[in-house]
């Protein structure tokens, strides 16, 4: 018994304990991402259906087999006078009518309607995978910048935890003067007053890299109430060339999806355009008739075999409407290609912004990690000559102020030159696992 309470005690401690943190690395949140994520399992279920739908038969290219029946049970009344002077007359006669007919049909030529019908399915299948590979890209993406926005948070966070170790520091060294009479409760005040604000400061980003983990949990679709540990750093590639990227371009997903489009409505064109031409179908089947009546000239009428036909569809006018959906439809492929030569222009325009902004912060990073290095030695500096009551305390806030900014700056110029590398590539889609 003594046992048994003992195992329930020990259970119940480990059941209260936290869930321990678990730590995630980029390679396995992209991971968990593409296995996740609604979008990418939409555009395979696109995939999916389109290897289904790229078939012969759904072009029209297979026999059709078609097999009907009818049995029709009737009572009538019969009246007949024949011309051999033969009077028939019944009343509540019965009568069964059966007809059954199976027939089959191929189409030999109706202008390459079905070979154009079935290179179009095989592009739409094509199209569904490079959209499969756009949403794959834009996926990666996201999680890329995701997180290491959750990366440059948590560096926010060892700034300002740095800025309240010097803030305690100095509050301690001003407790230890007022004691001797060296400080008034003025430069207490204020001293506490500044960690009290630096504490507040903290606990603020401490929220927002919650809120930061929270978004991240569900771009991976994850449940919200995980808790995941990430530790990382932002370090930005330097190679990146403008030419290059302009080239892989031409790679982009959107580019492909868009020249797709543009031999679909090619494709659609030739289908329309078929539409004109003369429909010629075979066609071949069994019937079987049969006819029975109690009362009447033809008590029993049966026959029954096989039938072989061929059919000929000329289409000679139906109000010029062919005709122009031919033109509309060259229309559609006029319009697929200068959608492609805007997108096209469009994703060159952003290129360059984005090596422009990658280049520019790439130069200004070097001299901020300088400058953070030598707001965090005025810092030190400053607090040791406050200890030597050389300086003043508010000399000792701006050291504290100029590193808490210097710390910001570097670590969003980080962030800012990573997100630009991480969108260059996305632009040329170069990203991968």
């Amino acid at each position: 018994m003594k046992m048994k309470k003992y195992l329930l005690i020990i259970l119940a401690c480990w059941w209260l304990q936290p869930a321990q943190a678990q730590q995630l690395t980029l390679q396995e949140a992209l991971n968990v991402a593409l296995k996740n994520n609604f979008n990418i399992a939409l555009a395979n279920n696109n995939i999916e259906q389109a290897h289904i739908n790229n078939h012969i038969g759904v072009a029209g290219g297979l026999p059709t087999v078609t097999l009907q029946a009818n049995d029709a049970e009737s009572i009538t009344s019969v009246n007949q006078k024949l011309n051999n002077g033969t009077v028939i007359q019944r009343s509540g006669a019965a009568a069964n009518n059966l007809n059954a007919n199976l027939s089959v049909g191929q189409i030999l030529y109706n202008g390459q309607r079905v070979v154009a019908t079935k290179q179009r399915l095989t592009e739409l299948e094509l199209l569904s995978k490079q959209q499969l590979n756009i949403q794959i890209q834009n996926t990666l993406a996201a999680v890329m910048v995701q997180y290491y926005d959750i990366v440059r948070q948590q560096d926010y966070e060892r700034t300002i935890r740095e800025a309240i170790r010097v803030a305690e520091k100095q509050v301690e060294l001003i407790k230890v003067r007022k004691s001797v009479g060296l400080a008034n409760n003025a430069d207490l005040f204020q001293a506490t007053i500044d960690l009290n604000a630096l504490q507040q400061n903290l606990q603020s980003q401490a929220l927002v890299i919650q809120n930061a983990k929270a978004d991240f949990l569900n771009l991976l679709n994850i449940n919200p109430d995980s808790t995941i540990h990430i530790s990382d750093t932002i370090i930005a590639e330097r190679n990146l060339q403008i030419g290059s990227i302009v080239d892989f371009i031409q790679q982009n997903p959107e580019i492909a999806s868009a020249e797709q489009q543009i031999k679909i409505n090619e494709l659609l064109v030739k289908e329309v355009a078929a539409q004109r031409y003369p429909t010629v179908r075979a066609t071949m089947g069994y019937n079987y008739v049969r006819n029975q009546s109690e009362a009447g000239f033809t008590l029993l009428n049966q026959n029954y075999g096989p039938n072989l036909g061929l059919s000929v569809a000329v289409p000679i006018y139906n109000g010029s409407a062919l005709k122009r959906q031919q033109r509309v439809a060259e229309i559609e492929v006029k319009n697929a290609k200068i959608t492609r030569e805007q997108l096209l222009q469009n994703l060159k325009t952003q290129a360059i912004k984005s090596y422009q902004a990658y280049e520019n912060v790439l130069q200004r990073l070097a001299t901020e990690k300088s400058n953070y290095e030598l707001t965090q030695q005025l810092l030190q500096l400053t607090l040791q000559r406050y200890e030597l009551r050389v300086a003043t305390i508010i000399e000792v806030r701006e050291a504290q102020r100029s590193f808490i900014d210097a710390g910001y700056r570097l670590v969003n110029l980080s962030y800012a030159a990573k997100a630009a590398e991480i969108e260059l590539k996305r632009l040329g889609a170069q990203l991968q696992l």
